[in-house]
């Protein structure tokens, strides 16, 4: 009898299932072959404030609920592991998880981004050499209570479960797509430690041109390396789900940060294209290309996407603002102004105007560019004439003038004047506050009909590692079949654009100096006469021909004298040099310089190092052994003392 083999046909994947975990929700989507959206999940995130400034949320419940939304949408569509291509993850960033590589528990809640509970820890690092800006040459990055180094480093010092992990190495710290894949891999059963180039570029601990962790600020922060998670493409399959039914197989292929992933998804491919996320916070990027600028204005150079192992990788500048949803959010849940989100656009469009009132949402300090963990949420201009209306346009505005101060950095930095600005996340579906963007940015604002950003972007990396999709211009069609963009032009007059601008910057200065404000009255002190000067060391005031070659301490500033002060310093101490305009360079922190023909002189009870007429100021190279300048000796002042 002829036998017959029957043939095995297997139909081309239909989906890719994208999953979403924000701060304040986990979300699952899944995309057809259009990149359009066909089913949808979404849970609420329990969020944890067990002290002023902290935040937390719960790993076990984060993974839990992703999970579920993932299970939900493929009942939705009738679909099985055999019909999704990939899955994509995008993700909160910098939130931080450690847990036991033994059991696979967690150690202790997952610190969030805008978690404040670090600045001590930032202050204390700050005091050491470069001050803020000690890591940014290498990270681009400040120091700062945001980003996942800072928060395992309270972790390690804070907590006794993860200090003794640590030395018997089996500690293990991610952010939260770490975490997701590693349960999702297999967990304490073989599960993959792994996180993604734009997510490790926000840890401080990435040397950005590099793409590899540093070991040398590994070292000075006291992160053991064996603990941080291996670096990925955005795009390459990591592993395939094990252990969790329906889902067992599919292959993980993509993983961004959120905001990477919406500059993705935004289709900001070209260098100068910019997109603004409306979400929790704020976070505009502009796609710098092959270049890591360095920001010289209070902005973030990072990672954009690195679409494949062996793609070439593609930076950004950021600027991010820690609250924009989460104000309005505070307006519901801590006030009770409103009841629900949706009534916020009503409410603020019911006035014409604030009624004087500025508010500055620094709940968690100021992020870009101020970077000032000192400051404290405030509300000035309140009349008896206040309402809740105003209060909710006030919290409006408030989103729009950060982004304002965003723009207007990344128009330093780059010397590019934005025409346009792409725009995406919850808050864009409130049609006054994209106006007012408008008109506070003076450039149109461009609201793209597909809302989905940034699970768009998340789902097309997953999907171009499996050949779903093939061409990273894909994204554009895509895009373009949704609708396109929506736009809303300005329509305010420069003269006034500047004079609320001024209002806002105004209220922003009050902000500042306010987390550890001592109510306890001062009392003056009493002025000093007739003031004399006692040398106290050997060197003499009046040496004159001095050569130096010197390491750039703190940032110049200008003062009222139009002269720029330098912090600089070598082995034997530091000490300022004040040049005149002329005399003067840019330069960057941790960088060199040298001196010539300077001389010391007196200046208001201090040492200063200044320059004479035939004097020059010129960039060095670095000296190839880093000069360890010997920072407790400051020449400019002990050299005199009042008597």
């Amino acid at each position: 009898r002829r036998q017959y083999r029957q043939l095995s046909v297997r139909m081309a994947p239909s989906y890719i299932l994208s999953i979403d975990q924000g701060t304040t929700s986990s979300r699952a989507l899944l995309f057809d072959k259009d990149g359009q959206p066909v089913a949808k999940d979404q849970v609420e995130l329990e969020q944890h404030y067990p002290q002023p400034g902290w935040a937390e949320h719960d790993p076990k419940r984060i993974l839990e609920d992703c999970v579920k939304c993932c299970q939900s949408v493929m009942a939705q569509a009738k679909a099985t592991a055999a019909d999704i291509a990939g899955i994509g993850i995008t993700n909160q960033r910098e939130t931080t998880v450690v847990w036991d590589k033994a059991t696979g528990e967690p150690f202790y809640k997952a610190i969030v981004w805008l978690d404040a509970r670090t600045s001590d820890t930032v202050s204390q690092l700050s005091k050491g050499q470069g001050g803020k800006e000690r890591f940014r040459k290498k990270t681009g990055l400040p120091l700062s209570t945001y980003f996942s180094a800072v928060k395992m480093k309270w972790l390690l010092d804070n907590v006794p479960e993860v200090k003794k992990a640590a030395e018997e190495k089996r500690c293990m710290f991610g952010t939260i797509e770490s975490w997701i894949i590693y349960n999702l891999t297999g967990g304490k059963d073989g599960g993959i430690h792994i996180t993604d180039l734009s997510n490790a570029s926000r840890y401080m601990l990435m040397d950005i041109k590099k793409c590899q962790w540093d070991e040398g600020i590994c070292k000075s922060l006291g992160i053991p390396m064996e603990s941080l998670p291996a670096i990925k493409s955005n795009s390459e399959v990591y592993g395939k789900v094990k252990g969790f039914g329906i889902l067992d197989g599919i292959p993980i292929s993509g993983s961004l940060g959120d905001q990477h992933a919406a500059l993705l998804g935004q289709g900001c491919l070209e260098v100068g294209s910019s997109k603004n996320t409306y979400g929790t916070g704020c976070f505009m990027l502009l796609n710098t290309g092959l270049e890591a600028v360095p920001s010289h204005s209070g902005l973030l150079t990072t990672i954009g996407f690195k679409l494949g192992p062996d793609a070439k990788t593609h930076f950004a500048l950021e600027g991010s603002v820690a609250c924009a949803g989460r104000t309005v959010q505070w307006l519901r849940d801590n006030m009770g102004i409103i009841r629900a989100a949706e009534e916020v656009e009503g409410l603020a469009t019911a006035v014409p105007d604030t009624g004087g009132v500025t508010m500055v949402p620094a709940f968690s300090g100021l992020f870009a560019p101020y970077w000032r963990e000192d400051a404290r949420a405030v509300i000035v201009g309140m009349t008896l004439y206040t309402r809740r209306e105003h209060y909710c346009r006030a919290a409006l505005e408030a989103v729009a003038f950060s982004t304002v101060d965003v723009m207007e950095a990344m128009k330093l930095d780059t010397g590019l004047r934005l025409g346009n600005m792409h725009v995406d996340g919850g808050m864009t579906a409130n049609n006054f506050l994209m106006q007012l963007q408008a008109d506070l940015l003076g450039v149109e604002v461009l609201r793209a009909k597909m809302p989905e950003a940034t699970v768009l972007g998340a789902a097309f990396a997953a999907g171009m590692a499996v050949g779903f999709y093939e061409k990273i211009t894909d994204i554009k069609d895509i895009l373009k079949k949704a609708g396109g963009w929506e736009s809303f032009p300005c329509k305010l007059k420069p003269a006034d654009r500047k004079k609320e601008y001024a209002r806002w910057k105004d209220a922003v200065e009050r902000a500042y100096n306010l987390q550890k404000w001592d109510p306890q009255e001062k009392q003056p002190e009493a002025p000093l006469k007739k003031p004399k000067f006692q040398k106290v060391s050997s060197i003499k005031p009046e040496q004159r021909n001095l050569n130096l070659f010197l390491k750039i301490i703190k940032i110049p500033e200008v003062n009222g004298e139009s002269l720029h002060d330098v912090v600089c310093g070598d082995a034997t101490g530091i000490v300022t040099l004040r040049l005149r305009p002329d005399h003067f360079l840019p330069c960057e922190v941790g960088g060199y310089i040298r001196v010539q023909n300077a001389r010391v002189a007196m200046s208001k009870g201090f040492i200063k190092i200044m320059v004479d007429k035939w004097g020059k100021v010129s960039q060095e190279d670095d000296p190839g052994e880093p000069i360890e300048v010997k920072m407790d000796n400051d020449i400019s002042s002990v050299e005199y003392t009042l008597k």
